[in-house]
């Protein structure tokens, strides 16, 4: 089964935006995450204020729906501009189909995180689709 969410990135409130998303929605997230919880590359140094940011935060939304985002982050932020900042995250149900929708959404596009296996468990790529569209494809390991 596919399974498409919306990904939703901020430039610094991301938080508060979840928060309010979340007074209108109701229920609870089932993920957040911060900067500083993910493993640090040794040539990048994270501000205090950098490391509070949101890395993942999802708020489900029904059954099947999740509201999902995170704040840019460090150099991601001057990729970041208002009207760019969502994503189509879509997940799949195998390692191989992970590969084949990746393959074929970045065709003429842009690779930007090819599929490799994360540390929070998924095959995960990012990348942007010949149209300008951006793609986040994963496949749950666990």
């Amino acid at each position: 089964m596919t399974v498409i969410n919306p990904y939703l990135t901020f430039l610094g409130d991301c938080e508060a935006a979840f928060n309010y998303y979340k007074l209108i929605f109701g229920g609870e997230f089932s993920t957040l995450e911060r900067f500083s919880e993910m493993p640090q590359e040794k040539d990048v140094i994270l501000s205090e204020d950098e490391q509070n940011k949101i890395l993942h935060i999802a708020l489900p939304l029904g059954d099947d729906n999740v509201l999902m985002g995170s704040d840019a982050g460090g150099h991601r932020d001057a990729r970041t501009i208002v009207g760019n900042n969502i994503s189509i995250s879509v997940s799949v149900e195998s390692k191989d189909r992970a590969e084949e929708v990746f393959e074929k959404l970045s065709e003429n596009g842009a690779v930007a995180m090819p599929m490799e296996d994360t540390y929070w468990g998924e095959y995960f790529g990012m990348c942007t689709d010949q149209f300008g569209i951006n793609w986040m494809v994963s496949f749950n390991q666990e």
